[in-house]
């Protein structure tokens, strides 16, 4: 996969990563959360469910999920439910997808400074980025309950930035659905597509969106990204 040389070289100075699906691989285990949840009211589970409410905050996609499925249910028993089911793996089992550890350093290693823009909440994102030793490699956090709307909009992506002290046409976005790239081009920053299993983004219709589109954080280091992005 490579990324077109452009005609100008933007310089960019932070990046701003998305979590599950994007540095973490994480989103087995929502798949899995979500077909315990929905088979233990006797629902069919498919996989646009997933994909949906992957870019969505708790409580977004609480109210979602009561709606889709005509639930009888307040939105916060669906919050606590969730939160008691992956509690536990996010402390302690959850583990970042290959190439993330290299693809920090490298980007560290050239001045970069990260922030993270997730759905999650500090419980969870906290946690886990502590056990994978790379909590203190980020200077900011924002996270969609902090804001208004989800990651479709620009929102938790400028508070990022506003947090980080970086302007939004220094960022570049890395994000594994396209709700969050499309968030990330409306805040005006670059967007990087990446690609989870899980997720299923293809490199298609990433760049319907974004400015480049990685099967593995591992590309980052290669001359292309190079190319488009570090120059």
């Amino acid at each position: 996969m490579g990324f077109e040389r452009g005609n100008r070289m933007p310089k960019y100075t932070a990046a701003i990563f998305d979590l599950d699906g994007t540095l973490l691989d994480s989103m087995k285990v929502w798949e899995q959360v979500d077909r315990e949840f929905l088979g233990r009211r006797k629902l069919s589970f498919t996989p646009d469910y997933t994909e949906k409410v992957s870019a969505m905050s708790f409580a977004e996609a609480a109210r979602y999920t009561v709606e889709r499925f005509h639930l009888g249910e307040a939105p916060e028993e669906l919050m606590r439910e969730w939160n008691e089911m992956v509690t536990e793996q996010y402390a302690h089992h959850i583990v970042l997808k290959p190439g993330a550890r290299e693809c920090l350093r490298f980007l560290r290693e050239r001045g970069f400074v990260f922030g993270v823009a997730t759905a999650l909440s500090p419980q969870l994102y906290g946690p886990v980025l502590c056990n994978n030793g790379i909590y203190d490699e980020f200077r900011a956090f924002a996270s969609v309950p902090e804001v208004a709307r989800g990651k479709e909009f620009p929102d938790v992506y400028l508070l990022c930035a506003k947090r980080l002290g970086a302007e939004p046409g220094g960022c570049i976005v890395f994000e594994d659905v396209l709700e969050g790239l499309r968030g990330a081009k409306a805040a005006g920053m670059a967007a990087v597509g990446v690609h989870d299993a899980i997720s299923g983004l293809s490199e298609q219709t990433a760049r319907t969106v974004a400015d480049g589109y990685i099967r593995t954080l591992h590309q980052v280091r290669q001359r292309e990204f190079a190319l488009k992005f570090l120059q």
